[in-house]
């Protein structure tokens, strides 16, 4: 995978912003088919490095590489859907805004909606769904397209634990059986969820927005059902959670 040509990369990558510091610069790449949590104290640059990434953000210095077009998906912290619309209807719009003809559309997103276990609310409007479905439908509707490259943007922060648990192990499953897998980059606050849910983590610095640190993760994804409980894992939570602290020196100074 270290040879694999990046889905995306930031080499050097300054973004300006009227009336404060600069963020960055910026130096990563994102390989094929790898799970990366993006971890750093509010105002470090999570949601910029996502934009970036996705090509939604334009860089003051430096070279962003995105995803092929239309081969990038993004889910929000809310679910965004149509408030009009049935969950069928979501999920089948980017397919049908890309020209797909609405029967394999709507087949294509039953599909998906019956992978993230929805099978029996494809005619629930979201006013009608919980908040763990609703951001089971804007999950579906991101996979709907088979992206190269999903973008997590703290989905599961409004969300009860029980819940956040049972959709990063329900990600970890649909991730594991497409083929090829997606490149999933995924940000949270939380370094046990970024511990449990990627290989491979990455702290902003908060004062720059550059990259502090990079933790390779250790264990198979998906994980095993008791590795929440291994010292390993605790292991890695801690580390990352000192690079999180490190990272917050300087403000906290």
């Amino acid at each position: 995978m270290a040879d694999a040509r990046p889905v995306a990369s930031l080499a050097d990558v300054v973004v300006r912003y009227r009336g404060r510091s600069p963020l960055g610069p910026l130096n990563l790449s994102i390989q094929p088919g790898e799970i990366v949590a993006l971890i750093g104290a509010s105002g470090a640059g999570k949601s910029t490095v996502l934009r970036l990434l996705a090509g939604l953000e334009q860089t003051g210095e430096g070279v962003a590489t995105t995803a092929e077009r239309g081969r990038t998906a993004f889910v929000f912290q809310a679910p965004t859907l149509m408030p009009w619309a049935d969950a069928l209807t979501n999920v089948a719009l980017p397919l049908e805004l890309g020209g797909a003809p609405r029967d394999q559309a709507l087949a294509r997103a039953t599909a998906v909606l019956a992978a993230v276990g929805l099978g029996d609310r494809l005619t629930a409007r979201p006013r009608q769904l919980s908040g763990g479905m609703g951001m089971r439908v804007s999950i579906a509707r991101a996979l709907v397209t088979e992206p190269d490259l999903l973008l997590l943007d703290e989905p599961f922060a409004a969300l009860d634990s029980i819940t956040r648990r049972r959709l990063i192990e329900d990600l970890h499953i649909l991730w594991a059986g497409r083929e090829p897998r997606p490149a999933v980059v995924f940000v949270t606050h939380d370094v046990e969820e970024a511990a449990y849910f990627a290989a491979r983590a990455i702290v902003l610095d908060v004062a720059s927005g550059s990259v502090a640190a990079i933790h390779d993760l250790p264990g198979e994804i998906p994980r095993a059902p008791d590795w929440r409980t291994k010292p390993i894992h605790r292991t890695s939570t801690e580390g990352l959670a000192d690079a999180l602290a490190r990272s917050m020196a300087d403000r906290a100074a």
